[in-house]
């Protein structure tokens, strides 16, 4: 996505062959980059979330594998880098499948060829997760432009946490139909929840849609239900941290208020 008209990803490799990612620790007040040089470095990015996310998290697991091999690429070694990992945020679901795919592919090969083979499989891993969340807003878009088209004004949308594209590689799952939107000049307007306790609403979503352009208010967290009964939110499109085969859905502590909220109020509720 754009900052200042330059576009990012929130984890790539540099032209000097580290790789680097937005130190989200220090937004919104600076937009920085920190280099992950050893599987140490990208351990301790997770876990103290200068990168976060369950898509980015996962992301950079690849990477701390593709780092593991590169400074020893046997299989002892790369069972141990993918406990530490492992270790980190081991409630980040995307967690747990990037190592197991980063395995799996490794132990296909031969160890003077895991190097290679483990960053060429992280950038898949990065690349699939930009196309997902690009057709998410493929999809969403469409939503949108329903709604907004019936309402025949600027629509507001809200939003929980930060399900954006900080939130992954790019584009985000929640938020990709609201760049979208915009950048097809559909009016849109969002309600950005400021998301205690870690405030990744008020210091992520809201730095990254305004980066974008994107009209935003920051509320507080228990403001959302008022709007709703005051008419005031078009619709609220949400993050997922887990998704039943049965379409239940886990996310951010505060999203279940927003779903009952939208539902007594008859406000169209989606988890992306």
């Amino acid at each position: 996505m754009r900052v200042s008209g330059t576009h990012y990803r929130t984890i790539w490799i540099a032209e000097s062959g580290t790789v680097r990612a937005i130190d989200q620790s220090r937004l919104p007040f600076e937009l920085a980059t920190i280099d992950l040089e050893t599987l140490a470095d990208a351990a301790q990015a997770i876990k103290t979330m200068a990168v976060r996310g369950a898509p980015l998290i996962g992301a950079t697991a690849a990477y701390g594998m593709a780092l593991a091999a590169r400074s020893n690429p046997s299989d002892a070694h790369l069972a141990e880098a993918a406990r530490t990992l492992q270790a980190t945020r081991p409630t980040a679901i995307n967690l747990l499948w990037a190592l197991t795919r980063m395995r799996a592919v490794l132990a296909e090969v031969q160890p003077k060829e895991r190097v290679d083979v483990a960053f060429r499989e992280a950038a898949a891993i990065c690349d699939a997760d930009v196309e997902q969340c690009r057709l998410i807003g493929v999809h969403g878009l469409e939503l949108i432009r329903g709604l907004a088209k019936t309402a025949g004004r600027r629509l507001n949308i809200l939003t929980h946490c930060n399900a954006g594209w900080l939130a992954c590689v790019d584009w985000g799952t929640a938020l990709a139909p609201v760049y979208m939107a915009h950048d097809a000049g559909i009016p849109v307007h969002i309600w950005v929840d400021e998301t205690r306790p870690r405030n990744q609403g008020a210091a992520l979503t809201a730095f990254e849609l305004g980066a974008h352009g994107v009209p935003h208010t920051v509320i507080a967290d228990n403001l959302g239900g008022h709007l709703m009964q005051r008419g005031q939110v078009d619709l609220v499109i949400v993050g997922s941290d887990r998704t039943t085969a049965g379409a239940d859905v886990c996310n951010k502590v505060g999203t279940y208020l927003k779903a009952l909220a939208a539902r007594d109020n008859g406000v169209p509720f989606y988890a992306a």
